[in-house]
């Protein structure tokens, strides 16, 4: 089924954003010496789409990974993942954002050993609480309001802006418009999109990089030993642990290990391990040991 002209539009615009922070990611990439994966061939998994499974089995496409050993031919492990959206209509922005937790929370969680960063570039219509609803999750955003849009293109003498009762052939001038405009002037359009907002591309650049620049300060190792104990009542329970201290083993074997990784941004992952070996090849995986 063909495209309604609306529709190509906003994925005009959509694809205007990108052009102006694909740069930016790729640069944060290169100097954090970290793989960067985007939407087209790559030998190291199967189709154009950027795509992981979670714990539960569940596919998620997504837009940009930021991988740590990750090259051309081999998947590395997950260091960040980035969505992009642009949404005309704030009646939309709250399930936007709905959808953008929904597609990257499962991943950190089954990649929380790696503490991968969430981050979202949104463009558009936005509420406050669509945007607060993300940040209070963790999310890094980077927002670019309708207006800023509308500008960036009117320099170029575009008129972007539209509503609902928008007619079919005004899009239509406005995507005839586009694409008369050689690369230059398009990607000067894109250019001048982040230069609007270059103080908060700045701080959101500097929020990835604080991720994966990040080195290991301090860890914390709590060897637990003996078997758990259940009592049926508080005073049985205290007279318990007054026998805990005097307790004497022949051989100290942990029966949990917990271990908590300190990293210089503030980072903290955790683990608890039921062995020793456990606990060590958490660290190997967490700190990149070899």
């Amino acid at each position: 089924m063909a495209q309604s002209p609306s529709h190509q539009w906003g994925q005009t615009i959509g694809t205007v954003v990108e052009s102006g922070i694909v740069p930016i990611l790729c640069d944060i990439a290169r100097q954090h010496n970290v793989y960067l994966d985007t939407h087209g061939y790559r030998p190291a998994r199967s189709g154009r789409k950027v795509a992981w499974t979670d714990r539960f089995g569940n596919t998620h496409d997504l837009d940009y990974v930021f991988e740590r050993g990750g090259t051309h031919l081999k998947r590395g492990s997950p260091a960040g993942f980035v969505e992009v959206a642009w949404r005309r209509y704030t009646k939309h922005s709250r399930n936007k954002a709905q959808e953008i937790q929904g597609a990257i929370r499962p991943l950190v969680e089954t990649y929380h050993e790696q503490g991968p960063f969430m981050a979202t570039i949104i463009a558009g219509e936005f509420t406050s609480q669509a945007l607060s609803q993300l940040e209070s999750l963790g999310f890094k955003v980077l927002y670019f309001p309708y207006e800023d849009v509308i500008r960036s293109f009117e320099s170029v003498g575009i008129d972007a802006a539209y509503v609902e009762s928008t007619p079919a052939s005004a899009f239509v001038n406005k995507i005839d418009a586009w694409n008369r405009l050689d690369a230059i002037t398009q990607q000067f359009v894109a250019k001048d999109l982040i230069d609007r907002r270059h103080v908060e591309v700045k701080s959101f650049s500097s929020s990835l990089a604080d991720v994966l620049g990040r080195t290991v300060t301090r860890i914390k190792i709590s060897p637990l030993y003996g078997s758990s104990n259940e009592q049926d009542n508080a005073a049985e329970a205290q007279e318990f642990l007054s026998t805990v201290g005097r307790l004497d083993y022949d051989v100290p074997v942990p029966t949990r290990v917990d271990i908590e990784v300190h990293y210089s941004n503030g980072d903290t992952i955790t683990g608890s391990h039921s062995s020793v070996d456990e606990a060590s090849e958490f660290l190997r995986r967490v700190c990149g040991m070899t």
